[in-house]
């Protein structure tokens, strides 16, 4: 298939890679040190146990009217900053093109085929001028929530840090034939990629986690294992996760995992940093919206209180904002 992916960093860079090396006509949509590394040397991958991979045959341009239509387009950039390339995407369009969004939190199109009283209703939260949903129409997504980790370590270089599940789905549920196509290729590739009928599910899942020690350890500059063993972080994590359970609730999700399990989980990972906390460390703008704010939006259409997770919120905003005043210092 003819892919295109948006974003050659820590995600985008180490399926890219994997995916041109299976065979599949990969361009990079990139600019600047990223583009001219992938053009002179290919991709670059490097697996955790030090193993290399350089995708030679991958392309990389900055030219979306010259790209042509792609059978895929994946999303590989973060939440914010998809509205900037928004204008961009539907030049990659052909009648069937699809787009695999891979972006952390609740996404955009989350309404779409919802069902219920909230049907078709936009999440100003992540998609304030409603600009997303306009160029790249629900209908052409495919869902896919990321669990591994990896980091861009130079232009045109990917480290992977650990894991390889990639699951997707149809945001109506279904085992249709174009996400099983999704889900073959990247498996051929190498992925773990089932197609799952209930992707919300799974989204919610990763983002109980991220909702509440992201910005937590943002704000505490504290890992995974410190914010789980002090008691109370602990404490404050649990009473978001809670909030956040109340209103996956009310919109039909069922957590298959129980609130201690999860946190016992993020301790076991240990002295890890939350890509939130390295963000601001980098002083990177950091994905507040759609991991924390959209919940809190999502609180006030369920009509659920979230006093936790808006104190939290209120922090971590000001911290932003503190860090974009300073220019990232």
């Amino acid at each position: 298939m003819k892919i295109a992916i948006i974003g050659a960093g820590a995600i985008g860079g180490y399926v890219g890679v994997k995916l041109a090396l299976a065979g599949e006509d990969v361009t990079f949509m990139v600019r600047g040190a990223n583009l001219d590394a992938i053009r002179n040397n290919g991709m670059k991958l490097i697996m955790h146990d030090g193993t290399e991979y350089v995708a030679r045959n991958a392309k990389a341009s900055n030219n979306y009217d010259g790209a042509g239509p792609q059978d895929v387009v994946i999303l590989a950039v973060k939440a914010h900053q998809v509205e900037a390339v928004a204008n961009d995407v539907p030049k990659l369009f052909g009648p069937d093109t699809m787009v695999v969004t891979m972006q952390n939190g609740i996404p955009y199109w989350y309404f779409h085929k919802h069902g219920g009283e909230l049907e078709g209703s936009r999440l100003e939260s992540v998609d304030p001028t409603g600009l997303i949903s306009e160029k790249i129409p629900a209908q052409r997504v495919i869902s896919c929530v990321v669990y591994p980790a990896s980091k861009l370590v130079a232009p045109g270089v990917v480290k992977h840090i650990e894991g390889d599940r990639f699951p997707v789905g149809e945001l109506d549920g279904s085992t249709s034939e174009r996400v099983t196509r999704v889900s073959e290729s990247f498996t051929k590739a190498g992925f773990k990629a089932p197609v799952l009928d209930s992707i919300r599910a799974e989204i919610w899942l990763k983002l109980w986690g991220n909702l509440t020690f992201n910005p937590i350890s943002a704000l505490t500059h504290s890992t995974l294992v410190d914010i789980c063993q002090y008691p109370l972080t602990r404490e404050l994590a649990a009473a978001m996760m809670t909030e956040a359970q109340a209103i996956a609730n009310k919109l039909g999700i069922t957590f298959r995992v129980p609130l201690e399990k999860r946190i016992a989980g993020a301790e076991k990972v240990g002295k890890h940093k939350t890509s939130m906390l390295q963000d601001f460390e980098a002083g990177r703008e950091p994905e507040i919206e759609a991991l924390v704010g959209s919940v809190v939006e999502l609180g006030r259409l369920t009509q659920t209180p979230t006093p936790h997770i808006d104190a939290v919120y209120a922090l971590s905003k000001l911290l932003a904002k503190t860090l974009a005043e300073e220019r990232g210092s």
